[in-house]
């Protein structure tokens, strides 16, 4: 059995408070240092929460008093930096997307297996009470056998709201990147792996004016696709309608639906971990709203906690970043089936986590 206590964030943007909440939740769990390209910023954030600031990145993957690296950086630097503190020694959360490519995402699994250390990814939406029961309702044979779904995100960009939009709009970034992590991963949790993938994509413009503080006014060339649909077949054979989309208004689409020989599942939204699941049956004149037997209030950070508590009971963690692996093939083969013109049979395999059981208290996970 392994104990991990100690947590050190790397990266302390817009997302780490989230995470210093979130990890707040769990007993026993504690970020006591942080480091960021920024040095004053980490200070900043170091003060404000009451830890240590490492005098550098190479500093806090070295940092003896600190057993879990949570990687908060831009996706184009994950690969490397998880690699990095993988071979110090620590165990590795990284923000979603595991990596920008696929290759790098291997080469970062392969040095997880070298190192013997546990390897995790974002997202953890999935541990939340909406998604688990989900999960719950679906291995209960609610809704009977499930033969497909429909997942869409559509929204006109971040550029209005973000303080740093460019990395959205380059490779590593696009709707599909950004977003499809939350979806691909919600549905792998229900389904299993994926088989194959068709898709196109496409922007509607080639260059965003940002109207955020503080580049207000700031122009940006578009680099990726900002609108993205396709086909996900998976290997049991429900097969899955997605849209993933910086370019379009309010369109009015469910965000994730599940439907059965015996009825649909109107899931949660998969960038949250609460939210109403309702279930409609064959037939049935109202919906039902599903009890919810699983914990309220989960967070980010629910992914740290995973690793830590699986670590302890000596199980395989549920955010286990050879899944995330298996994402990141599934949404860069969106791109290379737009290419191609043809279906991509996806190389990677994915085990389906194991389902939280109900009742468990918040901040327990096994």
């Amino acid at each position: 059995m392994t104990q991990i206590t100690r947590i050190g964030l790397l990266g302390v943007g817009k997302i780490s408070g989230a995470y210093f909440h979130g990890i707040s939740m769990f007993p026993g769990l504690k970020i006591t240092a942080c480091a960021d390209q920024d040095a004053a910023r980490a200070r900043t954030v170091a003060a404000e929460h009451g830890i240590r600031a490492a005098e550098s990145v190479e500093a806090l993957l070295h940092d003896h008093d600190v057993d879990l690296i949570v990687n908060l950086t831009i996706p184009a630097a994950h690969a490397e930096l998880n690699i990095q503190a993988l071979e110090a020694g620590k165990h590795v959360y990284v923000e979603k997307p595991l990596a920008v490519h696929v290759a790098e995402g291997a080469a970062s699994v392969q040095a997880a297996a070298r190192s013997g250390k546990i390897f995790g990814c974002a997202p953890d939406t999935f541990l939340g009470s909406g998604q688990q029961t989900v999960r719950s309702a679906l291995d209960a044979g609610k809704i009977g056998t499930p033969f497909a779904a429909t997942a869409f995100m559509t929204c006109r960009g971040h550029e209005t709201w973000h303080p740093s939009p460019e990395f959205y709009y380059q490779p590593g970034g696009g709707p599909m990147m950004d977003m499809g992590p939350y979806y691909l991963t919600a549905l792998v949790n229900l389904f299993g792996p994926i088989r194959r993938i068709a898709g196109v994509g496409c922007k509607a413009f080639q260059e965003r004016t940002i109207t955020s503080q503080p580049l207000h006014g700031k122009v940006m060339e578009v680099g990726v696709n900002t609108h993205i649909t396709g086909i996900a077949e998976f290997e049991n054979g429900v097969i899955t309608t997605l849209i993933m989309s910086f370019d379009t208004p309010h369109t009015g689409l469910p965000l994730l639906q599940i439907y059965g020989t015996e009825g649909t599942l109107c899931a949660p939204d998969p960038n949250t971990f609460d939210n109403p699941v309702i279930f409609w049956a064959v037939g049935a004149k109202e919906p039902e709203t599903l009890v919810v037997r699983h914990a309220i209030g989960m967070g980010r950070g629910s992914g740290p906690a995973d690793m830590v508590a699986a670590a302890a009971t000596g199980r395989k963690c549920r955010v286990d970043a050879t899944m995330a692996l298996h994402v990141l093939e599934a949404m860069a083969a969106f791109e290379r089936s737009g290419v191609s013109g043809e279906f991509v049979t996806l190389e990677t395999r994915a085990t389906r986590p194991e389902a939280i059981a109900a009742g468990l208290p918040l901040g327990t996970l096994y």
